[in-house]
This record gives structure tokens, sequence and C-alpha cells, in this order.
């Protein structure tokens, strides 16, 4: 059921007053806020209309509403006035001397923290999996050493314990092997190819170049990181920090990391700001909180996500184009540094 130009209005209204103090709103406060010309009573069968349909709930015995997350994700789809806000000011935070990436992410993550109020957070570039050479040292019986640099001379290395004895020369044939048939590719490509080819290679061989592949993929996602600022600011918000189960539920998400870079992997395939609210996305683990996001890329290329972490009672309309900027500014330094 879509809603009429009234209930958008005052659910409009209803969303921006909750957001501004936090207090539900009751149909005195509407009819004022909204600017249409309602009796009481047509304002009350609207919000009753809301209510049933989930946009707005009733706290307590209070004759106010509140937004529910449903009631948020309509507002921000398609009701929300997305704030001007100063692009230079924020650009001229952004600048840094050239070739120091890390300390362009990590200026990126306090500046989204800073110009929000919340808790910034960028997740570092993924690295390519690609490698330009591969080579094997042979340090004990079974203890192979993997070497492995990247098209831009970074260097990763990996223990592999091997069921075999690998000769010098065996190790030797291996990495040519792969160094001349795989040089400049990914790792994923390179297991895909290899099934084949491998049947045609002696069992161990095969073995010892499987592992490395594996070895060297899982060497190269290790890259994948990200960088918080502003997690402070959000023990002052008491909508996440009112209770002993909140405040351990938003201390394990920043502590283990795992459920937020899954949501920032979900967000960098798609363009544009995104917004998990919480309550509705099963990848935001608290009801009363927001992620706001936007991918960044270096040269063209997506390489993470940035965003901001809020309550869901935030005001999006100041958020979203401070994330937007705060990618577009990311990608530019990257891609010139």
């Amino acid at each position: 059921m879509q809603l009429d130009n009234r209930a958008q209005t005052l659910l409009k209204a209803l969303v921006e007053r909750y957001i501004a103090d936090g207090q539900p709103v009751g149909s005195r406060a509407l009819s004022k806020l909204s600017g249409l010309d309602l009796s009481p009573a047509t304002i009350r069968n609207i919000m009753a209309d809301l209510e049933e349909m989930g946009y707005v709930a009733s706290p307590h015995t209070s004759s106010g509403r509140i937004p529910t997350p449903r009631g948020y994700r309509l507002f921000v789809d398609t009701l929300l006035t997305v704030r001007q806000i100063d692009e230079h000011a924020v650009e001229a935070g952004m600048r840094l001397p050239a070739h120091q990436p890390q300390k362009v992410i990590a200026n990126a993550a306090q500046m989204l923290s800073s110009l929000s109020q919340f808790a910034g957070v960028v997740q570092s570039p993924r690295r390519e999996s690609v490698f330009q050479q591969i080579e094997f040292l042979r340090l004990s019986e079974k203890r192979i050493l993997l070497v492995i640099v990247d098209p831009r001379g970074n260097v990763q290395n990996r223990l592999l314990l091997t069921d075999v004895d690998y000769s010098p020369a065996q190790l030797t044939q291996s990495a040519n092997y792969l160094n001349q048939n795989f040089a400049g590719l990914g790792f994923d490509d390179v297991r895909a190819r290899l099934t084949g080819e491998l049947r045609q290679l002696r069992d161990d061989m095969g073995r010892l170049m499987h592992s490395a592949v594996e070895a060297g993929s899982e060497a190269m996602q290790e890259g994948d990181d990200m960088v918080i600022a502003g997690e402070r600011n959000l023990l002052s918000v008491s909508d996440l920090s009112s209770n002993m189960s909140s405040l351990r539920q938003m201390f394990e998400m920043f502590e283990q990391k795992t459920g937020l870079m899954q949501l920032l992997d979900v967000s960098s395939k798609a363009g544009g700001v995104q917004i998990f609210i919480g309550g509705e996305s099963k990848l935001v683990p608290m009801d009363e909180m927001s992620v706001v996001t936007a991918s960044y890329e270096v040269n063209g290329k997506i390489v993470g996500t940035l965003g901001v972490i809020g309550p869901t009672r935030m005001a999006y309309e100041r958020v979203i184009p401070i994330v937007d900027i705060t990618a577009k500014l990311l990608s530019n330094a990257l891609s010139h540094s």
C-alpha cells in the first residue's frame, strides 16, 4: 500500500522531529510541524494507519509515536532532503603529502568522525591477489619458504609444511612452471587453470603448486583491514549506550571487526551511498544502529568502502553528503598519490 502525500508529509515531519529531540511525537506537534491544514482527529487516523503499516510505533503508553526501521527506510529512500555541505572544508582536511596512502586513509576516517560526531570507518584498499614472481626456498626436510612478489615489488613470505621432501631442482622446476605460465594473473585464475593442467604433471609437483596457490591467495587477502576513528563518540549517544547489553554488542563489533568488514564488502558491490539500518538489515548488529557507506576507487577501480557508524536516530541529511564527498575526495587523493 502506497502512502498518499498527506501520510508522507506527516511521516517526514515525525522522523525529522524524532531525530532532533529523541522524544515520541504527538498529533498536536505534527499538526504544527507538517504545515497541513488537518484536524487533530484526521492526523490521529493517519498515524494509526502508519502504525498499522509498520512505519511508526507507540512506545509504552505514550500518545506519541516514533519511527520504526521500516519508517526510517522509507524516509531515507524517498522523503529525505539532503543538505549541502562545504566540500572545500572537507577537501582541506584531506590534503596530505603524496605517497602516504595509509595517512590519507586514517585522515579520512578522522574526518568522517569529526564531521558527523559519530564513528568513521575506512576499509583499507584490497590487495590485488596478483603475483609477478614466485620462489621456493628449502629450509629443511618438508619445510619450504614460499616467496611471493607482487607487481609493485611487495614481498610476502609463507611457510609450507609438505608431506614430501622436495629437492632444490624440483623446487626450481615448480617455480619456473608457475612463473612462466601464470605470472601477472590472480591466484583465483591460477587455481582454476591449474586444476586441468595438474593432471599432466607428477603428483608430488602438482601438490606443491596447489599448496603454493592456496597459501599465496591467503597471504594477499590478509592485507584487508580497516581504520576506525571516533568510537568514543558513540559512548555519548544514549540510544547506543543505554544499557550494558548494547555496550557489549557495540564493543564486540569494533573488536572483532568481522561483521563490519562483511557489511563494507557488501557495500562495495553497490554504487553510490548505501544506508544500513539496524532492525532491518541483518548486517547491522544492533537495532539502534545505522551505518552509512560509500565505496571509493583508485584509478577508476573500486578498492574499498568508507562510512559513518551512528544511531538510527542520526541526521541522515547531513551524514549522507559527508560520506559521499569523503569517498570522492579519498578516491582522488589515492589515485594521485
